[in-house]
């Protein structure tokens, strides 16, 4: 029997949590790394494992001190576990984890994709292993993560190295890579999207 006090957390814990708590805390981080001299982004851990991995006996571009970066890696880990919990063990007393704007339905139904307020999780019935036999999943999965991958190299960091960590640095290339992430996925979402589905 679980004591009353520690329902009572586990329900405030697993409510929806407004923008003004998430923003402070995230701002509250992005201080913390700056002020030990630390850049924060998810992508860059896949340089961390290449190189940890003896990479750098092929390229250059692993030949670097990957343990310095060791924390950045649990922090990945962190969030990867961290949201297994969270979905797990925090889920909210509705179901609702996101909630999700009658527009965006519409939208979602209006590209074949079907969508009911609470499903978890929301994804297309295409989105699947199976998907990968078909043209259309292949291009989707395997051709849009070729990508991002892409992208997040080319751009020198993903969104989170660059909207969250770059910006709160003030460094004008980040505001360039996000506003050419912003064009981009519009330019996905209006016109190539459609054509596809």
């Amino acid at each position: 029997m679980i004591p009353e006090p520690l329902l009572r957390v586990h329900e405030w814990i697993s409510q929806p949590w407004p923008w003004y708590v998430a923003g402070p805390m995230i701002a509250l981080i992005m201080f913390i790394l700056l002020f030990f001299g630390k850049e924060f982004g998810i992508s860059a851990n896949f340089r961390v494992m290449c190189a940890a991995d003896g990479a750098d006996q092929f390229a250059d571009f692993f030949k670097f001190d990957w343990q310095s970066q060791g924390w950045n890696l649990l922090v990945a880990v962190g969030a990867m576990f961290g949201g297994y919990i969270a979905a797990h063990y925090f889920t909210p007393a509705d179901g609702h984890i996101a909630h999700v704007s009658a527009a965006t339905v519409n939208s979602l139904r209006q590209l074949g994709m079907t969508y009911e307020p609470g499903q978890v999780p929301l994804m297309p019935e295409w989105y699947c292993w199976l998907s990968l036999f078909t043209w259309r999943g292949w291009l989707i999965l395997a051709g849009g993560g070729f990508l991002v991958g892409f992208g997040a190299r080319y751009a020198g960091g993903c969104t989170s190295g660059h909207a969250i960590s770059g910006m709160s640095a003030l460094q004008l290339g980040s505001l360039y890579a996000v506003i050419g992430f912003f064009l981009g996925g519009l330019f996905m979402t209006y016109l190539i999207f459609p054509l596809i589905f």
